[in-house]
Formats: C-alpha cells, sequence, structure tokens
C-alpha cells in the first residue's frame, strides 16, 4: 500500500531538498557553497541579465550572503566545480564529472548526425585543427578563431571552428576554463578539470545507479519520468528499469497535489516517513526567483505541488504574453503566492518594478508588501544599484 503524503509535507520535502529549507542568512563562505550546489545538484546557466544572471539568482535565493567571487573561485581555480549540460548549460559539481562521461559518449553521435545536417560535409576537419591549436597555444574564445568578415547569427549560421568548439566542449574534449563577458574561454579538459575526477571512470550500471539516486536524493520523491529528466543523462526506460531493479530500497508513494485532486503516484527511499519526519517549515521570507530555477524547471511538478502555472514568455510575441518578458515568480515560505516584472537600470541606479500579479487569495496585505519590498532592497544592494523604484501601476 502506497503512503500518502499530504501537500504540505510533500511541497516542504522538495523545497528541502532543492536548499530552500536553509536559512537565507547563515554564513555561507566558499565552501559552504560547494556543498549547497552539490546538494541542489546544479545551477543553470543563462545569458539574459534583465536583472542579474540566472546562476546568481538561484544561489542568492537560497542565501543572501551569496558572493560572485567565490563561485568564481571554484569554477576557475579550485577546479571544484565544472560546466557543461544537463538540460541545458549549467555549473556541476566537479566529483560528477566521471559520470558526465558516459554523457560525452552519448552526446557524440547525436551530436554529429544533427550537425552533419546543416554543415557542409567536412565541417568536422575543424575539430582537429582546433584541438591542436589549443593544446599547442592554451585557451581560445570563439572569436578567436573566426575570420573578421564573418557574419555571426543562430547556431545554423556558425563558423566550422565555432561548431568544433561546441562540439568537442559537449563530448567532454574540451571544458570551460572560464568567462570573459559571459562568452566561453575553452581549454583542454585535462587541463580543466582536476585529475582524480578527470581520470576515473565508473562502469555503466554504477553510472545508472548513480544518476537515479542522486536525482531521487535531490527530488525527495519522483515518478521515472522525473528522475530521468532531472540531471537529463539517463533515459526514461533506463529510470524505469533502476526502479524494476531497486524496489526493495523504494516505497510507492502517493503525492497530493494542491488542488486537491487525485493523488500523483511515485516512488522514494524506504526511509521517506522518518528521514522527513520532523522537517520544520521553511523560512517564512518572501525570495524573488529567477525564472530558471531548479524549484520550477519542472513545470507540472511546480504545478501540482504549488498549484502554480508558470512559463517563461521570452520567446512569446509581446502581443500575445499573459505577463512579461521576463517575469520573476515570487515564494514565500511553502507557497508560491505571485510573480514580479522588473528590471534592473544600471545607469540610473534603480531595479524598477513595473507590475506585480498575486495569485488567486494571496492578498497585498501591507505586511507582504513590506516583505517584497525588503526583498527588492537586497536585490538591488546585490546587484549593485541603489534603490528600488516603482511604477505608476505596478499594483
Amino acid at each position: 500500500m502506497a503512503i500518502r503524503i499530504e501537500n504540505t509535507q510533500a511541497r516542504r520535502i522538495f523545497l528541502d531538498r532543492q536548499g530552500l529549507g536553509l536559512s537565507p542568512t547563515a554564513k555561507l563562505g566558499k565552501v559552504g557553497l560547494l556543498s549547497l550546489i552539490e546538494q541542489i545538484g546544479f545551477v543553470q546557466v543563462d545569458s539574459i541579465r534583465t536583472v542579474e544572471r540566472a546562476h546568481h539568482m538561484i544561489l542568492f535565493a537560497r542565501n543572501q550572503t551569496y558572493r560572485r567571487e567565490d563561485l568564481t573561485a571554484l569554477l576557475e581555480t579550485d577546479g571544484a566545480l565544472f560546466e557543461h549540460w544537463t538540460h541545458d548549460a549549467s555549473i556541476i559539481p566537479a566529483n560528477f564529472f566521471p559520470y558526465w562521461k558516459h554523457k560525452f559518449a552519448r552526446e557524440q553521435p547525436v551530436l554529429m548526425e544533427r550537425w552533419r545536417k546543416w554543415r557542409r560535409e567536412g565541417f568536422e576537419d575543424a575539430f582537429e585543427t582546433v584541438l591542436s591549436r589549443i593544446r599547442d597555444q592554451g585557451p581560445v574564445m570563439a572569436r578567436h578563431l573566426t575570420p573578421d568578415d564573418h557574419v555571426s547569427g543562430g547556431w545554423w549560421e556558425w563558423h566550422p571552428a565555432k561548431t568544433a568548439l561546441e562540439y568537442l566542449w559537449r563530448t567532454g574534449q574540451l571544458s570551460i576554463a572560464g568567462r570573459v563577458n559571459f562568452q566561453k574561454v575553452y581549454d583542454l579538459a585535462e587541463r580543466v578539470i582536476p585529475a582524480h575526477h578527470y581520470d576515473q571512470s565508473v562502469s555503466h550500471e554504477a553510472f545508472i545507479d548513480w544518476a537515479a539516486s542522486a536525482a531521487l536524493d535531490r527530488l525527495g520523491f519522483a515518478t521515472p519520468g522525473e528522475i530521468a529528466a532531472f540531471f537529463d543523462i539517463i533515459t526514461p526506460v533506463e529510470a524505469r528499469q533502476w526502479v524494476l531493479a531497486n524496489g526493495h530500497r523504494l516505497v510507492n508513494v502517493d503525492i497530493m497535489p494542491a488542488d486537491g485532486q487525485k493523488p500523483r503516484p511515485a516512488f522514494a527511499w524506504a526511509d521517506v516517513e522518518t528521514r522527513f519526519a520532523d522537517l520544520p517549515p521553511p523560512p517564512a521570507r518572501l525570495r524573488v526567483l529567477s525564472p530558471f530555477d531548479p524549484l520550477l524547471r519542472d513545470r507540472a511538478r511546480a504545478e501540482r505541488l504549488f498549484g502554480f502555472s508558470y512559463r517563461i514568455e521570452v520567446f512569446v510575441p509581446e502581443a500575445q504574453r499573459v505577463y512579461g518578458y521576463y517575469v520573476f515568480p515570487l515564494l514565500e515560505g511553502d507557497r508560491m503566492i505571485g510573480r514580479v516584472d522588473m528590471k534592473a537600470d544600471r545607469k540610473a541606479g534603480t531595479i524598477m518594478v513595473r507590475r506585480l500579479w498575486l495569485e488567486p487569495g494571496v492578498r497585498a496585505s501591507a505586511g507582504r508588501l513590506a516583505r517584497l519590498d525588503a526583498e527588492l532592497a537586497r536585490i538591488a544592494r546585490f546587484i549593485g544599484v541603489e534603490n528600488v523604484s516603482y511604477g505608476e501601476r505596478w499594483l
């Protein structure tokens, strides 16, 4: 018989697993930051900087003592983190690198087939040329290998050298040694990844077990599809097979959704009841989340757990947008309470709040608005602007 997990408890479990049950004011430091990223599993990287880039927003939402220079040091000096692909470009603990070797191997034929369809024949001749250049002369950026007269555009207009860099990175031969104005600096993976991670290999069986176990650890409870999608390094079939093979370590759970309707069958570790029995409520503080926050990455799961429907409208024509180009979700305690449209104007030294939408049943009380204002003031200090300003019809 399945264990029933009520919606409030399910939300708290997921928030805890994703680092949002911790105190946002506890001193983090570099060691604590690495521990936080390992707990979350990965942090998505995105170039949009409406207020601040996604990875910084994700980490700041969990701890206001987060410092960018600590992340840079862990990535570029200590070798404790590396950049690669989950469902998208992400920052990943370097001790996961041996498992990513299996992803590299899977990517190679897929990417080669895909790119052969839109690149001219022989474009892969650039691969060895680029590797030799980096091996002999050191790290490069794409612009170092692109002719001055090349017209940049979408991926279909990439110069062969840019294609080579991305292919060699995605298949593990190159790594990201750093970024300059958010542009990747590529180097040989063996010069970027610490040797004790780079040289380590794991069997296919160990890879599947780790990927599924690590995903379930960070989700708290999940379906096979959610397990596979978390890191996006194993297939749904492999996740289902892992669940079947590990039935003695798992229990069936029924997760009650926010709307009180039919429960969602899932799996959890066998000690789920004792592991989370005394889980305290998350901090009551109101927090602004990145649109790419891992709490919301699985939109369907977030909607079931929080009753919160969220879509990024960056690629939606302006006239068809329901909310706005880049709208930030709002978390208060264990509830998603709304979203805010805001933009940093660094020249003017302000965060301009254009509009606030609260969820049905959530009141714009004086206390709640004061908590929002306090959080926005913290974000303003974090990104280095002086104040927060509100548009005429923001509320």
